[in-house]
């Protein structure tokens, strides 16, 4: 009797797609992202796709890709948390009267300190997973509907941090601090590849790992030519993204400041590049520890179980009300995480800051792939759902399309973007 436990699924009657078992969803999202930065980049004469731009592209979509990732399992246990962009600017508040103010004055640490940084940050942190705790107890112990208690901490929250700053803008912030926000902030041509070549590395070996353990319980594998094509473009994304991103250089002016700063003279011709930013390396390992956590840990296997059945999990022994204040601890501290990124971009803090973002975060998700139905959502879908709707802001802003419109267009994309979900679910059966 033949063994066939690990062969190859049968390429029958399967199409490309089906071989590669790839998410067909997820395909026709890369595929309309790739035609809208072609269209852009014609649009623009070829400004859209340059290293510049692409490196401000990705800049600009950490923050609300970084909640996006939260609110994908916020919305899988069947809730919604309006409340993210007024959480993140109480958290810029926090961490920017921590530095300017509570530290210098209460423990004599000037701005420039080793120690502020840090401090600012594990401060901010702490904060958001306490607030993000107190709304998800509300919710799931007190069962007062996510909907109105995240209404009422949009108007809360927003507020308290204009009245932590008594409504001036603060700044400028901690120079490391500030080394999350982007240009004040980068791994180097070196380290980025660094990064990227162990970024390859851990990616191919998961998709060899995942094939092993398919094999090894007896699930059909795909065939080895499918796993080198997915390896192969698994690798070209990824060093191809670190590429483009090392061939940005820093503006010789910049430069020249940046050498005076030392006490140095720049050499004739020097030239260097920004590379990776730290802020998409931290939304990479948040991704990343998020995706492993969903995927290999019980506390994901609880949130997606809760989300597709919430009273068989309650029957099977799960702490569903337990296990919203953890999902909503979770999400407050990826809005302290993405105040840390979007303060240090804009170099200080400022009352407007996060203003919409809850908006875009849930159109992120939603975009990738999440049910608002509960219990389907992937973290990879909520990033490339930010992408886009990052891209096709930023695409109009270079057209020269008024902002206003900008949102009209938002706005249906979203809604767009719904109804093909709701249309793809019924013709595939998936739930």
């Amino acid at each position: 009797m033949t063994d066939t436990t690990s062969q190859p699924i049968p390429s029958q009657r399967k199409n490309l797609a089906q071989q590669l078992e790839l998410d067909t969803r997820l395909l026709g999202m890369v595929g309309a992202f790739v035609i809208l930065c072609l269209a852009f980049n014609f649009v623009t004469e070829g400004r859209f796709l340059t290293p510049r731009n692409v490196f401000n592209l990705t800049v600009q979509t950490v923050s609300v890709a970084i909640m996006a990732c939260g609110m994908v399992f916020v919305i899988v246990t069947r809730n919604i948390d309006l409340s993210v962009g007024a959480l993140l600017a109480t958290c810029s508040a926090v961490m920017a009267v921590t530095q300017t103010d509570i530290l210098p004055n209460m423990l004599g640490l000037e701005l420039g300190h080793p120690a502020i940084a840090p401090i600012a940050i594990i401060v901010g942190l702490v904060t958001g997973a306490i607030i993000g705790a107190f709304q998800g107890w509300l919710i799931g112990y007190l069962t007062i509907p996510a909907f109105i208690v995240t209404l009422g901490g949009l108007l809360v929250w927003r507020n308290v941090g204009w009245y932590l700053t008594r409504g001036q803008t603060i700044g400028p912030l901690d120079e490391t601090f500030m080394a999350f926000g982007g240009t004040n902030g980068t791994l180097g041509v070196t380290l980025s590849w660094i990064v990227g070549v162990l970024l390859t590395l851990a990616a191919i070996a998961a998709m060899w790992s995942g094939r092993r353990s398919k094999a090894s319980h007896g699930f059909p594998v795909k065939p080895m030519w499918a796993e080198f094509t997915m390896s192969g473009l698994a690798a070209g994304s990824i060093l191809g993204f670190i590429w483009i991103l090392n061939s940005y250089e820093i503006p010789t002016r910049r430069l020249q400041r940046l050498f005076e700063a030392r006490g140095e003279i720049m050499p004739d011709g020097y030239t260097e590049a920004y590379g990776l930013p730290i802020s998409v390396f931290v939304l990479i390992a948040v991704a990343i520890g998020l995706t492993i956590m969903a995927q290999r840990t019980r506390l994901g296997r609880y949130i997606f179980a809760t989300g597709g059945n919430p009273d068989a999990a309650e029957l099977s022994g799960i702490n569903t009300r337990l296990l919203t204040v953890k999902v909503f601890a979770l999400m407050g501290g990826l809005c302290a995480l993405s105040a840390v990124v979007a303060s240090a971009r804009l170099a200080n803090h400022t009352n407007d800051i996060g203003t919409l973002d809850e908006l875009r975060v849930i159109a992120a998700a939603v975009i990738g792939g999440t049910a608002l139905s509960g219990g389907i959502g992937t973290i990879h879908g909520a990033i490339l759902g930010a992408l886009i709707m990052q891209s096709l802001q930023s695409g109009m802003a270079m057209v020269g399309v008024d902002a206003p419109f900008q949102n009209i267009v938002v706005g249906i994309v979203l809604v767009a973007a719904v109804l093909i979900d709701i249309i793809y679910r019924k013709r595939t059966g998936a739930h």
